[in-house]
């Protein structure tokens, strides 16, 4: 595939500009008449392939597999299913892919190859679980579950994302108050301060001090600043022994770090159950969740279970052997391993996981608001002292 920019025009008459992969021109033309555009021209590009993009939200993938799964229930054809997919669909890049995939099905791939064309909107865990699903005959169930498995992933970053808001807007908030204060308003007082000619306290003097080197030194600052984040980034992507040593660092920080760990487990454990429900070998399932965590450190322990089971360790007792793995993981496995549920096993310790985390972040955003109250109060408490005792000394002396 190549992508291709091209310009195009609508039912309407309107002009389309956009980028699209297609095997060459006639394939471009062919896959733009799926999506009721006229080719007018198109020429390969190569567009750089940002990490930070998101081309299809995990919402639109949880109504992908919804849909999908009820019109292959109801037994319509696969390329009939995904061509009234494609036409409900609202974000142009993933309608693009879905026409791109039931193109690619007309030619004789199957669903889960056509998928694995677009890596950045389907993952290695979407595709392996749909090629087993394929193989089984049970599409429409691993399909389902893949829906279930993104619901909870959207609530479980939901949740993340609720405990990080609050404090992200009121750090905001103190930073512009104070950054206000210290360029325009503490210069103010200092010229007060020295005409009236008297000594200064100590607190007074360092947010003097504060002032005028924020003044003249601000903009240098933040450019170190930035400059020594992306020096930082820089380093953890290009020597893995930082990123493991940074995000074992990251697992052990007090209250955040326990809430990390046990919302990176429970999706493990949820996509793990999962896979092996659908009958993907365990080495396979834990090479493929290898990618999924997220995390350098418990990727690299990850990959020691795999390596303890290639050498004949059941699969509690290789992950026993790792650290990273708290008691209740290594001990559910054994006893799925025993029952003969070991899908089952993995489902209870993701939805104890999920639990925990809710309550978890229940609780740190029920004690972080008053911890912020407390520490804006006490910023403020510092600003107004070294202001107000200055002024205070300064009227007890005037002459009435």
């Amino acid at each position: 595939m190549t992508p291709f920019a091209y310009r195009a025009v609508d039912p309407r008459g309107r002009i389309v500009r956009g980028r699209l992969d297609a095997a060459g021109p006639a394939d471009l033309e062919l896959r733009l008449a799926r999506l009721d555009l006229e080719l007018l021209d198109g020429r390969p590009t190569r567009q750089p392939a940002l990490p930070w993009q998101r081309p299809a939200p995990r919402r639109e993938l949880i109504n992908f597999c919804f849909h999908l799964e009820q019109f292959l229930q109801a037994g319509v054809p696969i390329i009939d299913s995904l061509a009234d997919l494609r036409d409900s669909i609202e974000t142009p890049r993933f309608r693009a892919a879905v026409a791109a995939i039931t193109t690619a099905i007309e030619g004789g791939d199957s669903l889960s190859q056509a998928l694995e064309r677009h890596p950045r909107i389907f993952d290695g865990v979407f595709c392996s679980l749909i090629r087993a699903g394929e193989q089984a005959g049970q599409l429409p169930a691993v399909l389902r579950a893949l829906s279930a498995a993104l619901k909870r992933d959207d609530e479980l970053a939901a949740f993340t994302r609720r405990i990080a808001i609050y404090p992200a807007i009121v750090a905001v908030v103190i930073a512009a108050a104070i950054g206000v204060a210290l360029i325009h308003v503490v210069p103010e007082l200092a010229r007060l301060f020295h005409t009236a000619g008297q000594p200064l306290p100590l607190q007074t003097r360092l947010l003097i001090g504060l002032s005028d080197f924020i003044r003249g030194y601000g903009w240098l600052l933040a450019g170190a600043a930035l400059g020594g984040l992306a020096a930082f980034r820089h380093a953890l992507a290009r020597r893995p022994g930082w990123r493991r040593r940074h995000d074992a660092l990251l697992l052990r920080l007090p209250l955040v770090g326990e809430v990390r760990r046990k919302l990176i487990l429970a999706r493990f454990t949820g996509l793990f159950a999962l896979m092996y429900r659908s009958g993907i070998p365990i080495v396979d399932a834990l090479r493929v969740a290898e990618d999924v965590v997220g995390n350098a450190a418990l990727k690299d322990g990850l990959q020691q279970v795999g390596r303890g089971i290639e050498r004949g360790l059941r699969l509690s007792e290789a992950f026993r052997a790792v650290d990273l793995f708290p008691p209740l993981v290594t001990r559910m496995l054994r006893v799925g391993e025993h029952t003969g549920a070991l899908d089952n096993a993995l489902a209870n310790v993701s939805y104890f996981y999920e639990r925990d985390v809710r309550e978890a972040i229940e609780r740190l955003q029920a004690s972080v608001e008053p911890a912020l109250t407390v520490i804006l109060g006490l910023i403020l408490l510092a600003v107004m002292s070294a202001v107000m005792l200055p002024i205070y000394d300064i009227v007890t002396r005037l002459k009435i």
